[in-house]
């Protein structure tokens, strides 16, 4: 029976957490969709490994949560292995069309900036292959059985969940009018209900076919097909050549250490070089006169995310085809240097970028298993839906990431044929000083992910709140792209701190309700206890998730 969700739980979508800790010892999944997490937990059951869950819990998302994430979209990982006390990282993000060019788009009538609903925003899905490699390179279990729970979902059916009910009526229209394969995505033509059973069984095959033939069945067989007759039907300039060569990169994570802990990102084209910067520009602060929620506590967070955003919204490009400052970026120098321009008693809204050289909607999960493994993972459509292009019999959205390219031929993120864009989605782990693991976790959300990783990062190790908690703290967010000097704050940071703020020069938004689900992002969190092995979860309560562990 489908009911109306507004009369569910008291009100419409309120997301009021007052949760406690998830504990277990045997194995963790903590995702956005509860369902989701199951999938996860299964493969742990069966035998699987961190990786192996994190894969299954990323392909049931792309069941449950369409929405956000699938295999139309991109995938990053990182993989924590106990034994070796090692991070590595996939990089699951994919190129530009080999003809995609800024001449080729301004003769196709595109200019200032590739639109964010359009074909051209199109590039190839990273998520099969990436999905694959992480299977392949880091987990136990075949492909095959990894995705048996997803597969279910798909082709036996799933309620849908309120919070995804209310993005489907959002992103319906746009599926309609995407392309001629839209109402494959619907039920008669309209978004799901929430409490409605939505069955996929296209997906289902298209999951099928990855499961029997790996990457090379997605990438040479029906669903490139597909992709590429539905983006050339629309006037894209993706090939069947652009699908064949496209493949996973597994470049070493980049790091810092913060308070005697050693945080892991992915290396550029992913944003999380953003997060590091922020946190070494806030180490050398005097966090601890500053009571959290305190008006000099956030105005010196949100200055040291506005200094970091400077720098890598220029330098983040595609470290394939154009030199990234990583380590300049990085050193402890350069960041004393950045955070000399915070003024502790006005705002720059606008700082320039600095020069290191001279001296975007998500779905995350985290898995920590039995042993200590742990995977990281994210996978995103970006916007909702992505483009809303369907490929003709596969059950998923086209992501478009392409938009995240700058068009200015001298910026380094600029369009270039078979180059990745700038990525905004990013998983993260932190290890203790010798390597053992502490945290697996991410909080999905566009341009707030750095800002909100860094943010949880202080909730732990700063203020010493469990994994709960440190999500549950309300957060800012300077979100907006472009840059607009906003500030949007979150119901629960004192009214009067937010005034202070403003007369600093923020430009403050208040900001609750359903509006925080995007704002802010929605975040996982695993601490593994060095002493007991005890494992300690919480799912964010801006979405409808949970972490769950036996």
């Amino acid at each position: 029976m489908v009911t109306d969700n507004s009369e569910i739980g008291g009100g419409p979508l309120a997301f009021e957490s007052r949760r406690s800790p998830v504990l277990a010892m045997r194995g963790m999944v903590a995702t956005s969709q509860p369902l989701a997490a199951q999938a996860g937990l299964e493969v742990l059951q069966a035998g699987g490994n961190a990786a192996d869950a994190a894969v299954a819990t990323a392909a049931a998302l792309a069941v449950v949560e369409p929405t956000a994430t699938g295999l139309g979209g991109d995938c990053f990982a990182l993989v924590y292995e106990a034994a070796t006390k090692q991070v590595h990282a996939v990089n699951g993000s994919g190129r530009a069309a080999a003809a995609a060019s800024i001449d080729a788009l301004r003769g196709l009538g595109v200019e200032g900036a590739i639109p964010r609903t359009g074909v051209h925003a199109v590039t190839v899905p990273g998520a099969a292959a990436g999905w694959a490699d992480t299977v392949e390179r880091h987990g136990r279990m075949p492909l095959t059985e990894v995705l048996t729970p997803a597969i279910r979902l798909a082709e036996a059916g799933h309620p849908v969940s309120p919070l995804i009910a209310r993005y489907f009526q959002m992103g319906a229209q746009r599926i309609r009018d995407a392309s001629p394969n839209g109402d494959e995505m619907l039920i008669d033509g309209r978004a799901p209900e929430a409490g409605e059973v939505r069955r996929n069984p296209d997906l289902g095959r298209v999951m099928r076919e990855l499961a029997d033939g790996g990457a090379e069945a997605y990438y040479r067989g029906r669903a490139a097909d597909a992709i590429v007759e539905v983006v050339q039907s629309l006037g894209g300039l993706l090939t069947v050549d652009d699908l064949r060569a496209h493949c996973s990169t597994f470049e070493p994570p980049i790091s810092t250490t913060y308070q005697g802990y050693r945080v892991y990102e992915c290396a550029p084209n992913g944003q999380g070089l953003t997060a590091l910067l922020a946190l070494n520009i806030i180490e050398g602060c005097d966090l601890t006169s500053m009571p959290r929620r305190s008006t000099a506590y956030l105005h010196t967070l949100i200055e040291a995310v506005r200094l970091a955003f400077a720098d890598t919204r220029w330098y983040i490009a595609d470290p394939s085809v154009v030199d990234v400052p990583v380590e300049a970026l990085l050193s402890k120098q350069y960041a004393a240097e950045r955070r000399a321009l915070i003024d502790p008693s006005r705002a720059t809204v606008d700082p320039e970028r600095g020069s290191p050289v001279a001296s975007s909607d998500t779905a995350y999960l985290s898995v920590v298993d039995g042993e200590g493994n742990a995977c990281s993972f994210i996978n995103s459509n970006y916007n909702g839906f992505g483009t809303g292009i369907v490929p003709r019999g596969c059950g998923f959205t086209l992501q478009n990431r392409g938009a995240g390219f700058s068009l200015d031929p001298l910026h380094p993120n600029t369009l270039a044929p078979g180059k990745r864009p700038y990525h905004t989605i990013i998983p993260a782990m932190v290890t203790h000083s010798d390597g053992e693991l502490y945290s697996c976790f991410g909080v999905m959300g566009g341009y707030n992910q750095p800002q909100a990783h860094m943010q949880v990062i202080l909730n732990l190790v700063d203020h010493h709140l469990d994994p709960q908690a440190a999500l549950d703290e309300p957060r800012f967010s300077i979100y907006s792209n472009p840059p607009s000097g906003d500030v949007f704050l979150e119901e629960g940071i004192p009214v009067e701190v937010m005034s202070e703020l403003a007369r600093m020069g923020h430009r403050v938004v208040p900001t609750s309700g359903f509006r925080r689900t995007g704002v802010f992002g929605r975040g996982q969190v695993i601490v593994r206890d060095r002493d007991t092995g005890v494992l300690w979860g919480g799912s964010d309560p801006r979405a409808d998730g949970a972490a769950i562990g036996y």
